[in-house]
């Protein structure tokens, strides 16, 4: 979702007055629950429990060529203990147990993360290969508050649109096909299973119907999320599942029960190891996206552990290897030329960013807008939530 965000996160305490009452936030500001960012490191604890997307901390147990955890934890000596969640608002839940001392977190989490203090912001002066990270992806108002960072990016990429090429013809360049013209394949079309996907529905109205006057897919006022809604509503009557667990979807395309839907990268490579005559399209309207971060834990019981994480995952060779397994650009510059496949980066568009203009990065929509209104009032996530509720029905 990254269209930049706005002055809109300037406060952190008062968008935790505009978030959803479910994300927890608390009295008073972040900075005052999330802690301070420590001046040195110690001794490692032995142990980091991190919550990851799938596909972040690969240990060899899905792919034996594909692992960056064992060579960590023979480095460091730091057991790694992963728990992979399927969206946001998992991780969000997970992060407010105290169990767990880092996260990979999007945009429509660590704002969350920050406005209740469950994330502390980080030194990166700790994070030696903070250096290297593509100068775009730092003091990002997704990523940072008052000039502090909260996190160490780890990488951005495209939410897709795939399909079966056996089932789909001819093959979509438009989310046309899985809103308006979803009934062509009724039954098996999928979908995101999260509030935020309302933003992939308010992307498309975006162009197929400019009198709603959206400019940002995360600033909706009542009318445009109506419509949105209305549109999600017509496609339900479509959509065999919704997904969040990656092995959920990967199974409904290699089985024929989806045909067409939004995925990851790392889904449609995993689907097509199954065999599964798949393809993937960013469609011309663009498509939401991702940029995300790795946050440490306010309540972190291994820090130190949790700070070898973050500079061990962006470091040059590692992080080359994340984002070519996952699909997507790498976020430190000298992972492109770590990568086994040379063009990585520029089939990425790592240093594109006219490219990542067409991608509205996940954000957490608030009441004040994000498009820079000041005459209207903008639905929030607590909205969303509601509405997605009802979509779903």
């Amino acid at each position: 979702m990254r269209k930049r965000k706005t002055s809109a996160w300037r406060s952190a305490a008062a968008v935790c007055a505009l978030l959803l009452t479910a994300a927890g936030c608390g009295s008073g500001g972040g900075d005052d629950k999330g802690g301070h960012a420590p001046d040195k490191l110690g001794k490692g604890e032995g142990k980091v429990n991190i919550i990851a997307w799938a596909g972040y901390a690969e240990d060899g147990s899905n792919d034996p060529k594909v692992d960056w955890v064992h060579p960590f934890e023979k480095k460091t000596g730091c057991q790694v203990n992963t728990k992979t969640a399927g969206t946001s608002d998992e991780m969000v839940s997970l992060m407010k147990t105290g169990q767990y001392d880092t996260v990979s977190a999007s945009g429509d989490a660590t704002l969350r993360l920050i406005a209740s203090g469950d994330a502390a912001p980080v030194n990166t002066k700790l994070v030696p290969n903070y250096k290297d990270i593509f100068p775009a992806l730092k003091q990002q108002p997704f990523n940072s508050k008052d000039g502090r960072m909260y996190g160490i990016p780890h990488g951005r990429g495209a939410n897709l649109l795939m399909y079966r090429t056996d089932k789909v013809k001819p093959a979509p360049d438009s989310w046309r096909a899985v809103f308006d013209d979803s009934a062509r394949y009724s039954g098996h079309v999928t979908a995101y299973d999260s509030p935020i996907y309302i933003a992939d529905a308010a992307l498309y109205l975006m162009r197929a119907k400019p009198s709603l006057g959206i400019k940002n897919p995360y600033a909706l006022d009542q009318k445009q999320l109506d419509a949105a809604v209305s549109l999600l509503k017509k496609q339900h009557k479509a959509v065999g599942e919704y997904w969040s667990d990656y092995q959920k979807e990967i199974t409904a395309f290699k089985g024929g029960d989806s045909v067409i839907g939004t995925t990851w990268q790392v889904i449609a490579n995993l689907t097509k190891a199954e065999k599964a005559p798949v393809k993937t399209v960013l469609p011309k309207e663009g498509a939401t996206g991702w940029s995300d971060t790795w946050m440490v834990s306010a309540k972190a019981e291994h820090p130190n552990c949790a700070y070898k994480w973050l500079d061990w995952i962006v470091s040059p060779k590692v992080n080359a290897q994340v984002a070519e397994y996952f699909g997507e650009a790498p976020a430190n510059r000298k992972a492109c030329a770590e990568t086994s496949d040379p063009n990585h980066c520029a089939i990425f568009h790592a240093d594109d960013e006219k490219y990542f203009q067409r991608v509205h990065f996940w954000t957490t929509p608030i009441k004040e807008c994000l498009d820079g209104r000041k005459d209207a009032t903008c639905t929030d996530y607590a909205q969303w939530t509601r509405a997605w509720t009802e979509v779903k029905g």
